[in-house]
């Protein structure tokens, strides 16, 4: 039973197809390490077992053997026997004869018998010899995809390590972006935009406060000039206007 469970392990792990199992896995790097430690344990198993089997396998190939040893010892028993009788009826010695016949006929019973135990452990020689074969092929065969499971998880951890290293340039570029309004540079030029905005508006500010100034100095003038009109009018003199729109006397050198 112990040597049909472990079979029907191999058997349940050889037909386990990989790349259907990692891509139905969460974390395909956990169940290649879960695998691999499965193979790693049935092959441990199967090996021990194999070797139980061809153990006894060989056991049994050996009383076998020498089942057919004895068989043909007795048979050549039998056959002195056989002779020694002949000789001695030949020579008149019937009481003899038949002592040795009867020799004869025990070593063919025990022939016989040693010939038919040889006969009965043959199929179980043929059949263990036909499941250490299996057990052969299928301990081959996990060990081979043992190997493409370190593989593949080798390739696994590859990919991974380039993937991460990929995020982490993804990252780091991303980080000192100039159009990345929310990387550090981003913020700063941010910065940088709301000072010269700042000021531009103060000296907007500046000039407006100066136009303001200039404005006053006009209406400063204006009003001294009407005080002026004022005087003359009050002295009797011409308007100002009057004095502008009078003829010019022509020029005399």
């Amino acid at each position: 039973m112990a040597k049909q469970s472990i079979f029907g392990r191999i058997s349940t792990l050889l037909k386990a197809n990989i790349n259907s199992m990692l891509d139905s896995a969460e974390d395909p790097q956990k169940m290649l390490d879960q695998l691999v430690r499965d193979f790693t344990n049935s092959i441990a198993d199967a090996e021990s077992a194999i070797a139980e089997t061809i153990g006894n396998l060989r056991l049994l190939e050996r009383d076998h053997e020498e089942d057919l040893q004895e068989a043909t010892e007795w048979g050549n028993k039998a056959l002195a026997a056989s002779k020694k009788a002949d000789q001695l009826r030949a020579a008149g010695s019937t009481a003899d004869a038949d002592k040795f016949d009867n020799l004869a006929k025990i070593a063919l019973q025990r022939q016989i018998s040693s010939e038919r135990e040889a006969k009965a452990v043959e199929p179980t020689i043929q059949s263990q010899t036909e499941v250490v074969a299996k057990l052969k092929d299928g301990l081959n065969g996990m060990k081979q995809k043992l190997e493409q499971l370190k593989s593949k998880r080798s390739e696994l951890l590859a990919r991974a390590k380039t993937a991460e290293a990929q995020n982490k340039v993804h990252d780091a570029v991303k980080s000192i972006d100039v159009m990345d309004p929310t990387s550090e540079l981003g913020r700063f030029e941010d910065k940088v935009r709301r000072q010269e905005a700042l000021a531009a508006g103060k000296e907007e500010l500046a000039a407006s406060s100066l136009d303001a100034q200039f404005n006053s100095l006009e209406d400063l003038g204006e009003l001294t000039e009407v005080e002026a009109r004022l005087a003359e009018l009050k002295a009797g003199g011409a308007p100002a206007q009057q004095a502008i729109d009078a003829p010019t006397a022509p020029y005399t050198p």
